[in-house]
């Protein structure tokens, strides 16, 4: 597998590549950032000590070393490498693939096929690999940075391991960095506080702080140090890693969701900057308020609907940015009001007594009788109007005669709620006593 790399010592390959393919480790020690599977005690390096290389599933975002330690286990346990990108490959490709790797296996050696962007291939595609996989022609290595539990086949995942990749903290990053400066045999012309930026910059991905760190090289003069200032006109900032259609859309959202949900607004304010930094659309999250605010809040503070249906209704308005300041503000006042899901608990509650008890009809006596047929069958017969009654207050049973009273919202001792539990206290005393009284 000679091949796989470009030999350290060639100078003219060498400077013709980007510096991140420069980089690539050349063995499965020489990955950073990936301990738990290719430090001493890792899942990988055990497999390449055994022999013995199942199919796995690589999931984790771009820049963590995906592919090249599909290359490393290729490498090191003497398999024919084969790669193919789920963007630009159909099944006319697969096949072909296939076809090579029976023939190798015939003569007894085995394919390592590294699938890239796997979550692409469409479900039918994905059942192609399965015979290969099972017959042992091929060993399947799919690399995807959204979650598989939701973008593979079962039948697939069922045949093959998950392995998460991490992304680089800024110490692995730090690191990768000397080493770049060791093999360039050059310092990168930054100060302290902005190599720290570049390492931000980077958001886990070593490719990322690699290229960063080339640009920099190209950029700068002799003798030249950038302040962070610089280093960000330069480079004019790298975009945070960010799909508003998976994974770090969703993470994101539960993020602000559940910081919302506990109550610490600088959690929640941080998360709703990331995600409109990184481009998501106020909008959606001016709607994702409000539902924290009747899932959350409720009727704890009842003004927090408004104010979140406020704040959305602001940043259409206005629009960006001055609307979405109107966003932190609901943000801010949701975080730090009182929290009740009483009323959420009750409506799943009542949906599922809708669900279970079906069409009954309701108690005749609260059924209008438009009609002499009606009120024959006893429509209406008994009803007594509330504001009628004592306390604006009759007591009378409104649910279906087959079912009996049942109670779905129970308010807790927190904010508004509490006023809502001294009135339902009190009607239910008086309900007894009316009871009582018939």
């Amino acid at each position: 597998m000679a091949d796989l790399f470009f030999s350290k010592s060639d100078p003219v390959a060498d400077c013709n590549r980007p510096l991140a393919d420069r980089m690539r480790p050349q063995r499965l020690d020489e990955v950073t950032g990936q301990g738990h599977l290719t430090g001493e005690q890792g899942i990988l390096t055990r497999m390449i000590e055994a022999r013995s290389l199942g199919s796995l599933v690589f999931w984790g975002p771009p820049g963590t070393g995906k592919t090249t330690v599909a290359r490393l286990l290729a490498n090191e346990t003497d398999l024919a490498f084969e790669q193919v990108s789920a963007i630009f490959s159909g099944v006319a490709d697969l096949k072909k693939v296939f076809e090579t790797a029976r023939a190798r296996h015939m003569s007894g050696r085995q394919t390592l096929l590294f699938v890239d962007e796997i979550h692409r291939f469409n479900r039918a595609q994905q059942d192609s690999f399965l015979p290969v996989m099972e017959d042992g022609t091929i060993v399947l290595i799919g690399a995807t940075t959204e979650n598989p539990s939701f973008e593979l086949n079962a039948a697939l995942l069922s045949r093959a391991r998950v392995l998460a990749f991490q992304p680089h903290d800024a110490a692995s990053l730090q690191a990768l960095l000397a080493r770049a400066e060791e093999a360039e045999q050059k310092p990168l012309p930054l100060d302290e506080t902005a190599r720290q930026v570049l390492v931000r910059m980077a958001d886990g991905d070593a490719r990322a702080a690699l290229t960063l760190a080339e640009e920099i090289w190209r950029a700068a003069r002799k003798d030249e140090i950038f302040n962070a200032g610089q280093l960000q006109n330069i480079v004019q900032r790298r975009a945070p890693v960010y799909d508003k259609n998976q994974d770090g859309h969703y993470n994101l959202m539960s993020a602000l969701h559940k910081s919302v949900r506990g109550s610490d607004p600088d959690a929640a304010l941080y998360y709703l900057c990331r995600m409109l930094d990184a481009g998501e659309e106020p909008l959606y999250i001016g709607r994702r308020l409000v539902r924290m605010a009747v899932e959350d809040i409720g009727l704890a503070d009842p003004q927090a609907l408004g104010i979140a249906n406020a704040a959305k209704d602001a940043y259409e308005y206005l629009g960006s940015p001055e609307g979405e300041l109107a966003l932190a503000q609901a943000c801010v006042y949701l975080a730090t009001a009182p929290k009740s899901n009483a009323v959420y608990l009750g409506f799943k509650r009542a949906m599922q007594a809708a669900r279970k008890n079906g069409s009954l009809l309701p108690p005749r006596h609260i059924l209008n009788a438009p009609t002499k047929l009606m009120k024959a069958e006893g429509y209406s017969k008994g009803y007594r109007y509330d504001h009628d009654e004592p306390d604006a207050f009759s007591g009378q049973d409104y649910f279906p005669e087959k079912m009996g009273r049942e109670t779905y919202y129970q308010p807790y001792e927190r904010g508004f709620e509490r006023e809502l539990n001294k009135r339902l206290e009190w009607w239910r005393k008086l309900r007894a006593e009316r009871q009582r009284q018939e």
